[in-house]
């Protein structure tokens, strides 16, 4: 290798090439060597004790969702499960009666004895007897309601025609008898406690207790004097305002005479209210 650079450079060239080459080399050393001491030193320093752990920060936000997946592949069909066992056949129903106090039962009752355990059905308590649809005498406090009407024509002479208030369900005794005549019992006119509206259709003759509350609605005549007179008390030896436990007669008057006959229209209504 000389002998060929001596032979193209000569001595001289050779000295020349060697010492660049040697200059190149030593360049590199140094900058290798200077980089490479600080990186030394530095490692070879000693570390100090780790610090404390530091505290853990805040979760930070949710993230947004992913995509769905895709579905799965469809699963094998499962098998068939076996058949139940059958059952065993079930027992008519069956009760009997019984009476007296039993089975926690004051009134007797029904046993089930299909049933498991055995069940016991009570009657209910025997209810106080109530009244009948018949009775004798108007119940204290009730009343009943009925009409009344008159037609007679031609009278030639005074006389006296009795109208019957009959009671459908007798009181138990006698009551007070009042009479109240068209005018007084027009619109809501009441007379000792008597009362009826007459201009309208649904109102009731209502009667205080101990009372028959006789109204008269509509009374014609002609030329003469009519109307109510009395009562007449069936089974009485006097007249006067008395009720019978049956009822009552209504004296109407008529006056006529035989040049000018009379004639006479009457209806109304009545109330009584037992005592």
């Amino acid at each position: 290798m000389f002998s060929t650079l001596r032979t193209r450079f000569g001595i001289p060239g050779v000295i020349s090439v060697i010492a660049l080459v040697f200059a190149m080399f030593g360049g590199a050393y140094a900058a290798s060597n200077s980089s490479g001491g600080k990186a030394t030193t530095s490692a070879k320093a000693k570390k100090g004790p780790r610090g404390p752990r530091g505290a853990t920060g805040p979760a930070g936000p949710q993230g947004p969702a992913g995509p769905q997946g895709p579905a799965g592949a469809k699963g094998d069909a499962g098998v068939n499960g076996s058949n139940g066992t059958n059952g065993t056949n079930g027992t008519s129903a069956e009760a009997v009666s019984f009476s007296g106090n039993l089975h926690g039962c004051t009134e007797g009752g029904i046993e089930v004895k299909s049933a498991k355990p055995a069940t016991f059905v009570c009657n209910g308590k025997k209810g106080e007897n109530g009244q009948t649809g018949f009775t004798e005498t108007l119940p204290a406090g009730k009343s009943e309601t009925g009409t009344w009407s008159l037609a007679q024509y031609g009278v030639t002479s005074e006389v006296e025609v009795p109208v019957a208030i009959s009671f459908p369900i007798p009181l138990s005794t006698s009551v007070k008898a009042v009479h109240l005549n068209a005018e007084e019992t027009l619109g809501e006119a009441e007379t000792e406690g008597c009362k009826w509206e007459q201009q309208n259709v649904n109102a009731k003759p209502e009667a205080p207790a101990g009372t028959l509350c006789v109204f008269t609605e509509d009374e014609t005549f002609r030329e003469g004097e009519s109307g109510f007179y009395y009562f007449r008390t069936p089974g009485a030896a006097g007249n006067g305002p008395i009720a019978a436990p049956a009822g009552v007669y209504m004296i109407q008057k008529i006056d006529g005479t035989p040049a000018a006959p009379r004639s006479l229209q009457e209806a109304g209504a009545w109330a009584v209210t037992a005592p």
